[in-house]
């Protein structure tokens, strides 16, 4: 062990109480967190023992391992799912999650004989009794999630562990370089990475990381919900107006298009009055532009409460999902309170404002709404998603703007324009279709290593 990674090592068994009261934090918005916390520092339980394989020699009695920290990792982890169970019958899945939401929407991806618990925190311990414990055949971490001692412990135990769909921005990049003692040796501990764009590969090389191709994004193979998708599409069309929705918001994004909407208020007081209609009208360049109905779906569902507050001190009427029952309710605002719903949110919006670009906070994923059909207006802030962004805008799928004031403009006059509109969702459908088959192409790879001579080894 290196002196960077044993000062490291240090810092993060320390750190272990602290871990525990944040948990214990967390929990009171999010009782997720509470749950199964000792998995956390490496403590099992014993009804996971009668799901171990009973002989590491079994070929496909091994766990494959994949480790999707949040929702969209788990979402992107998903889709590679399918296809690692297509090209490996018999898999059996081992799920590892950092976070409360990840672990749920985890729990979805579940077969029998399939394993989920927590990622153990990042000390020798916690991970030598994971790896002990599960003896993976192969580990897979999905986009970002590269720990230290979890990459050594993989390497002294020689489980093959890979970076899949990985994304490297260069804030990621300059973080690294500047902990290059301790950033080096664990990308380049890993057996293989697949970046999602040449940008991402040649940041990854430049830390050390072994670069074995450039796949592409997995999220451009998501298959959204037909039934979700419909039903949103079906209570847009009962709505009577357009639908703009600021999908994933992050903080202070809501208070952001709330000063939009103020101003829209002060120029014209009538503007909210009749909330029983939510006719809240848009200006640009001075013009004004049809009623719309507007819908916010705030990425975190802990600020869930948060944001309706916030609505409510506004003097804005607000119906939240969870009080739907055929159709969505009246009011000024639609408040998207639900986990796993954004098809439906995406067929029920005629366009989208993508969250975490208006904040610098790198954007959302935009590509699950184009796979619905949805245009995006975005914000200046996409490095997180910047190739995708790129692509999207060149494409007609997307168009950025400098600002929330201009987002929420062109937003609300693209879905009253109904010709424009159309065409932009065509656009859309057909950029998230070009892009397809990273999924395929991720799985045979992690095939090819697993299981080179007919089996998993």
């Amino acid at each position: 062990m290196n002196v960077a990674r044993a000062l490291y090592s240090l810092l993060t068994w320390s750190a272990q109480p602290l871990l525990r009261r944040k948990l214990r934090r967390r929990a009171v918005a999010e009782p997720g967190y509470a749950h199964a916390v000792g998995e956390r520092f490496g403590r099992y339980p014993a009804p996971i023992d009668s799901l171990m394989p009973h002989s590491s020699t079994d070929p496909l009695g091994r766990f494959v391992w994949v480790h999707a920290v949040s929702l969209g990792e788990t979402r992107a982890a998903a889709i590679l799912l399918a296809q690692l169970r297509e090209q490996l019958p018999g898999m059996r899945l081992l799920l590892t999650h950092g976070t409360a939401t990840g672990r749920a929407e985890g729990e979805k991806l579940l077969l029998p004989g399939d394993v989920q618990v927590w990622q153990p925190w990042d000390t020798p311990g916690a991970v030598g009794r994971f790896l002990r414990k599960f003896r993976p055949a192969i580990g897979i971490l999905m986009e970002t999630e590269v720990w230290p001692n979890l990459v050594a412990g993989c390497r002294q135990r020689r489980i093959p562990l890979v970076l899949a769909n990985a994304r490297f921005n260069e804030t990621s990049l300059r973080k690294a370089q500047r902990l290059s003692a301790l950033a080096r040796p664990a990308y380049a501990g890993l057996a293989a990475v697949w970046a999602q764009t040449q940008e991402d590969a040649t940041r990854l090389a430049a830390i050390g990381a072994p670069v074995r191709g450039v796949l592409g994004n997995l999220k451009f193979d998501v298959v959204p919900d037909a039934q979700l998708l419909e039903r949103g599409r079906d209570w847009r069309t009962r709505t009577g107006r357009p639908v703009v929705l600021l999908a994933s918001s992050r903080e202070g994004e809501e208070a952001m298009w709330l000063e939009q909407i103020q101003k829209i208020r002060q120029k014209s007081p009538q503007a909210l009055v009749d909330h029983a209609s939510a006719a809240i009208n848009s200006e640009a360049s001075g013009d004004d532009l049809p009623p719309v109905q507007w819908l916010i779906v705030p990425r975190h569902p802990q600020r869930f409460d948060e944001v309706h507050q916030l609505l409510q001190r506004a003097g804005l009427s607000v119906s939240r999902r969870s009080t739907w029952a055929a159709a969505p309710g009246r009011a000024d605002v639609w408040l998207g309170d639900s986990i796993g719903e954004m098809a439906l949110y995406y067929g029920l919006a005629d366009v989208a404002l993508l969250g975490g670009s208006f904040a610098p906070l790198g954007g959302q994923n935009l590509i699950e709404a184009a796979a619905c059909g949805c245009p995006v207006v975005l914000g200046p802030h996409t490095f997180n998603f910047a190739e995708a962004a790129e692509l999207a805008c060149a494409a007609g799928a997307a168009q950025r703007v400098p600002d929330l004031a201009q987002g929420t403009a062109e937003a609300a006059a693209l879905a009253g324009d109904a010709r424009a509109h159309e065409e932009a969702s065509e656009r859309a459908t057909r950029f998230a279709a070009t892009h397809r088959g990273a999924a395929q192409a991720t799985a045979r790879a992690i095939v090819a290593m697993v299981q080179p001579e007919g089996g998993l080894h």
